[in-house]
């Protein structure tokens, strides 16, 4: 129980390493597009390989369902985010006043980081270990989502320490999620497939929504690049572990 929220505190920790980045990189956009182009790639591995395999596609429309349902949910809380004034999460304002609500853009890190977070502890209670793959996709796709939000806070008028606090609230949270999902794995032991394809079908929408649209409009061409790299990596991970 106590590996499950150290797991999740440590990987949505990525996010003070961020917003340390913020300062020599906060202005470079083509930086935080490839970190994002990088970390993109690490979650399209984690869903390939660790949240919808090839092996849980044997349940056919069940799997296809809870991962639409997942899908769905993200689009609907991220509009709703959005409305609030989060659509600059994960937009570089550089100097141009894109700042929004300062709790909206907690609220939408919070949308993106509390499924993966509860599908870390729901699968290391389940498999007996972490799994380093989807830990790292996490941690990775964390760094320039604390870099570009810590610049987007600034740009609103946010103070260094109300960033810090937000990144920590945010981190408690996410280890919270981590312990629930171990807790209740039990519970779940009949539908965590079925969990892991609702958290597949959220990444995938985040991904496709905002964080590789965004990472090609601020690092151009190369970060195609970076995306198979970080893919690779990850599921480098995947068949060493």
């Amino acid at each position: 129980m106590a590996e499950a929220l150290f797991w999740g505190l440590f990987s949505s920790a990525a996010l003070f390493l961020g917003q340390l980045l913020a300062k020599p990189l906060g202005r470079s956009e083509r930086a935080i597009g490839l970190m994002m182009g990088f970390g993109g790639g690490t979650l399209l591995a984690a869903v390939a390989y660790e949240l919808i395999p090839e092996s849980h596609l044997t349940d056919g429309w069940q799997i296809v369902t809870a991962a639409m349902v997942g899908a769905l949910a993200y689009y609907v809380g991220d509009r709703l985010v959005d409305r609030g004034g989060g659509a600059a999460r994960v937009a570089v304002a550089q100097g141009k006043g894109e700042g929004g609500s300062g709790m909206a853009m907690f609220l939408g890190a919070l949308l993106d980081g509390i499924p993966e977070a509860f599908i870390l502890g729901l699968g290391l209670a389940l498999g007996g270990e972490i799994s380093l793959a989807f830990l790292a996709a996490i941690f990775v796709s964390n760094i320039p989502q604390g870099l570009a939000g810590t610049t987007s806070l600034q740009e609103a008028g946010a103070s260094g320490r109300r960033i810090t606090l937000m990144w920590g609230l945010l981190t408690i949270a996410c280890g919270i999620a981590s312990l629930l999902g171990y807790v209740m794995a039990d519970s779940l032991t009949n539908v965590g497939t079925y969990a892991s394809a609702f958290a597949g079908g959220a990444v995938l929408m985040m991904l496709a929504d905002s964080m590789i649209p965004e990472s090609y409009r601020h690092g151009g061409r190369l970060v195609g690049l970076l995306t198979v790299i970080g893919f690779l990596v990850a599921g480098i991970l995947t068949v060493l572990q």
